[in-house]
């Protein structure tokens, strides 16, 4: 009986507040939805740090008759001499962990292979202007590069050296940015959520104000009197996290899988950074309708 009252009761607030609690949904679900994208973002850019890290972080490129910069022009071409030589400076380096020598054949197919989606690019390149390279892999990405670099920058037959992280700099920037914006428009969603659950709240308890007198003063606890206003907060959380799945269901599918199409990796999150995201919302939505609920209740209840 006592909970056939309390959905009865809920019904009612549900249904004297219909527009209020259709709005507390659209801003829930757009605050939860901003808030797990930004999380995904964080995820993204995590995945995609630790996927470079675990692959070459400095690449050595040699001189070759096509290469015009000014160490090769006044070198020339690399020797198979100075070639040995600098291999041997770099695996003897105890800041670096392995040294493998890439032919100019491999590195031409490596570089069709990640432009394939420009072939202006690939077809405007020819073959000899792309030289042949030693890809080092260090024991601290961050701290060893320059120290490395600089044992073999200038050396006879050293074209360049690229810090292959450095490359990615400008897509961590542009992910960091775009997951701090994010977040910073859910936080204030989230504020504005909790403004109108309260006022949602206390604007249903004032048109029950006679009926939670009535409850009172027959003796009923305080927890069954805010009991039915907890649950309307509950399931406009609920029905808010609903549409946030699907918006970050989308977000996941449309946006971040296909980043690799503007990007030369392919670094894609799981289902389960998916679901750990989700359920961390549904989470946040609860304890934001929830708590606000309570605290709404707990002083405009007051007898």
């Amino acid at each position: 009986m006592r909970a056939q009252f309390v959905f009865h009761e809920v019904w009612i607030g549900l249904r004297r507040n219909l527009t209020m609690t259709v709005a507390l949904i659209v801003v829930v679900a757009i605050s939860l939805s901003l808030l797990g994208t930004g999380l995904l973002f964080v995820k993204q850019v995590d995945s995609t740090r630790t996927y470079w890290q675990a692959r070459v972080q400095l690449s050595v490129y040699l001189c070759s008759s096509a290469v015009v910069s000014t160490q090769c022009s006044k070198n020339g071409p690399v020797t198979a001499s100075e070639q040995q030589q600098i291999q041997s400076e770099l695996k003897s380096n105890p800041d670096v962990t392995s040294v493998t020598f890439v032919s100019a054949a491999q590195n031409y197919a490596q570089f069709r292979q990640e432009f394939s989606s420009n072939p202006s690019l690939v077809n405007s390149t020819p073959a000899d202007e792309i030289p042949s390279s030693f890809e080092v892999k260090l024991k601290n990405a961050q701290a060893d590069v320059g120290q490395v670099g600089s044992v073999i920058n200038g050396a006879p037959g050293v074209d360049q050296i690229v810090n292959d992280s450095s490359v990615l700099d400008p897509f961590y920037k542009l992910l960091d940015g775009a997951r701090n914006a994010v977040v910073l428009v859910a936080i204030f969603l989230l504020v504005a959520a909790i403004l109108l659950v309260a006022n949602t709240i206390r604007l249903s308890a004032f048109n029950r104000r006679r009926e939670t007198s009535i409850m009172r003063l027959v003796g009923a606890s305080n927890f069954y009197v805010q009991l039915p206003f907890l649950v309307e907060g509950m399931i406009a959380a609920v029905f808010g996290w609903l549409v946030a799945t699907g918006l970050l269901v989308a977000v996941k599918a449309f946006w971040l899988d296909n980043l690799h199409q503007y990007f030369a990796f392919n670094v894609q999150l799981s289902a389960t950074d998916l679901v750990e995201v989700i359920i961390l919302a549904l989470i946040t939505g609860l304890l934001i309708c929830g708590l606000t609920s309570f605290l709404t209740l707990r002083r405009y209840l007051r007898v």
